[in-house]
């Protein structure tokens, strides 16, 4: 019912966004820490005013922080995510002597999995997000609305944390469906299944919702 009410998203995932299309595995990383606790829009602006003032990543890992968290701003938490940023930069320069993840395609999923939850400030649904969405591998993200949809549909149970939840949808979603299925879950989460007052009523999954009986 997701899949006629939202569509199948069926293209490659390195194919479907168009700010993730112009990305590699470092700007999706980069991106994503930019996401947290903000909007699409907020998120986005950073995210091209950082390009645009540091146009390589290197550049990025060793500006004063001062002038990452200013190129930033719109994303909020700068003081934050500035140093966080230039620590997954700097972390992967020390691992690898180059500021590049495209090698993680040559492992298996749990080793690239743990090898980018290495870095500081990278929890599961960043390493998620970037093996699926910049590298192609069949991880599947836990964002607010994904955690919240699926513990009301009791997909997986309600007292499920975000970071438990990767594990048990990855065994219960269909690999082929982990892309399409994510980004169902986040519009159907933001047009009717709302945090606050969902709009049930109007809800395609009213019938088989655990939350609604």
């Amino acid at each position: 019912m997701l899949l006629s009410e939202y569509g199948d998203h069926a293209r490659h995932p390195r194919d479907r966004s168009a700010e993730r299309s112009r990305q590699s595995p470092i700007g999706t990383l980069v991106n994503t820490i930019l996401s947290q606790n903000t909007n699409d829009v907020n998120r986005d602006r950073a995210y091209a005013r950082l390009r645009e003032r540091f146009p390589t990543w290197e550049g990025v890992r060793d500006a004063p922080e001062e002038s990452l968290v200013d190129a930033i701003r719109p994303a909020g938490l700068g003081p934050t995510k500035a140093p966080r940023i230039q620590g997954a930069l700097r972390r992967i320069t020390e691992e690898r002597g180059e500021i590049e993840l495209g090698f993680l395609k040559e492992m298996g999923l749990k080793e690239a999995r743990a090898w980018l939850l290495g870095i500081p400030g990278v929890g599961p649904k960043t390493a998620a997000i970037v093996l699926l969405f910049a590298l192609g591998m069949p991880a599947f993200p836990v964002d607010t609305h994904v955690h919240r949809v699926t513990r009301r549909l009791g997909l997986i149970p309600e007292k499920t944390s975000r970071e438990k939840a990767h594990a048990l949808l990855e065994e219960l979603v269909p690999e082929e469906i982990y892309y399409s299925f994510h980004l169902n879950l986040i519009e159907h989460g933001r047009a009717v299944c709302h945090a606050r007052r969902p709009e049930c009523a109007r809800c395609i999954l009213q019938e088989e919702c655990a939350a609604s009986r």
